[in-house]
């Protein structure tokens, strides 16, 4: 099994520019992402198909073009920037939610989605359940879903993801 791995550099970067209706946010780049440098890039994983399912893209995306993401008013980053690996191997110390919350205050994206319940719990320090929650970071509201990845496979269901696609929607009206 290969180890966690940990960088001076960012493993991906961050997809983040002011004006975004929605971004999603990861604990770290997997192996598979980090040795492709795109997102959610392991074949099991169903970020790109739930994405193009809950209309949020207009056609299912391959992880490769995760830079055409902002032309949909989304965005990409995630917890852990300089660390890769699944969660349960990564240090305690991985996870930076200071900077993540200082990275949307800056931005500004109406939606903060986090792409699992351990992403969120890290990042706002509590227990959280799926779906639209009541923190939010300045006037960033916060959404939690699950995990896409193959190994949270029992866990897996698509209807919050539905349910941020229709938040989305409404988020890019306002505009």
């Amino acid at each position: 099994m290969a180890m966690p791995r940990r960088t001076e550099r960012p493993i991906l970067p961050d997809l983040l520019q002011p004006g975004l209706a929605l971004v999603f946010c990861g604990t770290a780049a997997g192996r598979r992402s980090a040795a492709e440098r795109a997102y959610y890039a392991h074949p099991g994983n169903l970020f790109w198909r739930a994405l193009h399912a809950s209309g949020l893209t207009p056609r299912l995306l391959a992880p490769a073009e995760f830079p055409l993401l902002p032309q949909f008013g989304i965005g990409l980053t995630d917890l852990a920037k300089r660390h890769s690996g699944n969660d349960d191997e990564l240090p305690p110390d991985a996870f930076d939610a200071p900077a993540l919350f200082a990275r949307i205050e800056r931005h500004a994206p109406r939606l903060l989605a986090f792409t699992s319940k351990n992403a969120a719990r890290a990042a706002l320090g509590h227990a959280v359940g799926y779906g639209l929650q009541g923190d939010t970071v300045g006037g960033t509201r916060l959404f939690v879903l699950p995990s896409p990845s193959g190994q949270a496979r029992g866990y897996w269901d698509l209807a919050p993801w539905l349910a941020l696609g229709e938040l989305y929607h409404a988020a890019r009206a306002d505009v």
